[in-house]
């Protein structure tokens, strides 16, 4: 059996940098997403829920490659030990920036089909407020 693995692509009216920030800048992450204490660079992060402040996700940032790539791990409770991988790409293209998404290792098999759903939800709502923000911004 292979992994599952969640695919999104949304474009923007904004920058690849200013889309960046989006993903990067904790303030802007609490927004639309969790908010981690510091920027999200290379190394270790977690991140808090911006009104309940309980640590909802960790994991380590693998690649930041400003205004183009940011990769990291990515670990909530309902995972127990797993690990997946989110993976965010940023592309220029006419009038704003194509962001995709892709989010693999996820757990397999009909038990894991729920956190499958609920996740690849969570995502569709978190994308939906990160183009409010930036449409608002």
């Amino acid at each position: 059996m292979s992994e599952t693995t969640i695919h999104k692509t949304i474009y923007l009216k904004a920058t690849p940098a200013q889309v960046w920030e989006y993903l990067t800048d904790p303030d802007k992450l609490a927004t639309w997403f969790h908010k981690p204490k510091t920027a999200l660079t290379k190394g270790p992060y977690e991140m808090f829920g911006a009104t309940s402040g309980d640590k909802l996700m960790w994991g380590e940032v693998l690649v930041s490659e400003p205004h183009t790539r940011l990769e990291y791990t990515f670990t909530i409770a309902p995972m127990g030990d797993a690990t997946s991988t989110v993976k965010w790409t940023l592309d220029n293209v006419a009038g704003g920036t194509r962001l995709s998404l892709v989010h693999e290792g996820l757990p397999v098999g009909e038990e894991a089909f729920g956190l499958t759903l609920a996740l690849d939800k969570g995502w569709d709502e978190h994308l939906g407020r990160m183009r409010n923000g930036i449409d608002a911004a």
